[in-house]
């Protein structure tokens, strides 16, 4: 979608269909309360007549509004004044998209973005959500359907902002259209089925981000070449798949000489049948979506290059499927990792902390400035969080904070589990130095505890997005969310 800035009285605005949000209660907000006295109080009529109630999801488009230069005049709910906040706002976001699209309208402008609650920056605050919303209302997925839906009619969004403001609008757009960008791209990879989305796509993915950008440097490492350096951990999970395994590496630098990068480390398993450990059969079709961590790296890293940061990214992604034949692991088989720490396999689906072992001791060679990783690791995490916040874990109070701060500016939350001394006992073995898993009390933390074994020295954060990564079920909005691009994005933006 287009996205531009305009500024200027709303009622003089020339558009296909103005939208003005209206709180519940017939309580207007500022930009439509100036639109109801240049229409002769039209907006409070309509209200007045119960043809408008305000509340979030509802919407009233108005013909040939007299008073403006518009065509069509577009209310949508804004929920209560009173609680009105980040998520509101967003939702009346997407419910103006989905009504725009239903009658036509090709072309709006947005008042909407000045009432967006926020003390600090409002403005840049609410251009960054309306079009992060916007686009992420207008995904589609079409990869592998033989008849595509109809075309959206909606195709360019105008954005008003008041006053002087222009260059924190701008700012915001190139934000907001760099992040929009990187989510789209991480819900295309995950809601591909695993039989497109294999290891040498997402490799073939990171070429492309390389060619279309020339800060962004793709490199793949072959299953030979991890058996080279040390690779045990991961190639043991690969060696159950015949879809050759690929470590991907991928490394954005905008910045000038050596400098330390950021690492990013996303779980990238494309398919996980559970192994030898077989997962139940209902819902295991979603088990496409083990590579939503994965697909959130790639996802960040089109971000920071859309939005052109000065920053250092490295990117690593070991993808491989977890599958079944004479070669997979067993239970109670125990493999060597790349750090040369001895692990005993108990569950063979407990595959992901195993590809991610060797992934952040390979990450080490970077000296990186921050070392976080993301994976649909625990079904535990779920249970905890449910699917609202991604579970996150670290020893340093300081990069927790930065990370959660960055989700809640950007409405991509997470939720700080403990990762203390004393959970580490849980994973103890008498085969090994370290059991895969630790029993049914804390699994994602546990988890945890596990990845952090291979961290030792560094600034480090785990982010279980297990329970935020998708959408169950069989409803329209099924599919992955491209969570927690948002969170790691604005991660970035406040390093940059």
């Amino acid at each position: 979608m287009e996205f531009r800035i305009k500024s200027g009285a709303p009622e003089k605005q020339k558009s296909q269909c103005l939208v003005a949000g209206v709180f519940s209660k017939g309580k207007l907000s500022p930009t439509a309360e100036a639109l109801d006295k240049a229409t002769g109080g039209r907006i409070k009529s309509v209200i007045k007549a119960g043809a408008m109630s305000g509340d979030t999801g509802s919407s009233r488009l108005l013909f040939d509004p007299e008073g403006t230069a518009a065509q069509q005049l577009l209310l949508v709910g804004l929920g209560e004044k009173e609680k009105f906040g980040p998520r509101a706002f967003r939702e009346a976001t997407i419910t103006a998209v989905q009504a725009l699209n239903e009658a036509g309208v090709k072309k709006a402008l947005f008042l909407t973005a000045g009432d967006f609650p926020c003390e600090e920056d409002p403005l840049y605050w609410g251009v960054r959500h309306l079009v992060e919303a916007a686009e992420y209302a207008a995904y589609r997925y079409e990869a592998t359907l033989s008849r595509k839906a109809p075309a959206a009619t909606l195709k360019s969004i105008d954005v008003h902002y008041e006053g002087g403001g222009k260059a924190a609008a701008e700012k915001a757009l190139r934000h907001a259209s760099g992040i929009a960008a990187g989510t789209a791209l991480a819900r295309e990879l995950g809601n591909l089925p695993g039989n497109v989305c294999t290891p040498s796509y997402l490799a073939s993915q990171a070429r492309k981000l390389a060619k279309d950008d020339k800060n962004i440097k793709a490199t793949i490492l072959s299953e030979a070449d991890c058996k080279k350096l040390g690779m045990g951990s991961f190639l043991s999970v690969a060696k159950g798949s015949d879809e050759p395994a690929k470590f991907i590496v991928m490394e954005y630098k905008n910045t000038k000489g050596k400098t330390r990068p950021h690492v990013l480390v996303g779980k990238g398993l494309t398919f996980d049948t559970g192994g030898i450990s077989l997962k139940p059969g209902p819902g295991m079709d979603e088990m496409k979506y083990d590579m939503c961590g994965g697909a959130s790296v790639f996802g960040t890293i089109k971000a920071v290059s859309d939005m052109e940061l000065p920053i250092h990214v490295v990117g690593l992604v070991p993808a491989t499927e977890n599958h079944i034949n004479g070669k997979a692991n067993k239970p109670g088989d125990v493999v060597t990792s790349l750090s040369g720490q001895t692990i005993e396999i108990l569950n063979t689906d407990a595959e992901g902390r195993l590809i991610l072992n060797d992934a952040l001791t390979y990450a080490q060679r970077y000296k990186p400035v921050s070392l976080i990783d993301i994976a649909t690791l625990t079904g535990a995490c779920v249970i905890a969080l449910g699917h609202h916040a991604s579970g996150l874990m670290s020893k340093h109070d300081d990069l927790a904070e930065e990370l959660l701060a960055a989700g809640n500016k950007a409405w991509d939350r997470a939720w700080r589990l403990p990762l203390w001394d004393e959970y580490q006992d849980q994973l103890k073995t008498k085969f090994a130095d370290m059991a895969n898993i630790g029993g049914k009390e804390a699994g994602s933390i546990t988890a945890g505890c596990f990845l952090a074994r291979y961290t030792e020295g560094q600034r480090w954060a785990h982010i279980d997005v297990a329970g935020s990564a998708w959408v169950s079920g069989n409803g329209p909005n099924k599919g992955a969310t491209g969570r927690p691009v948002p969170l790691l994005s604005q991660y970035l933006i406040d390093k940059a």
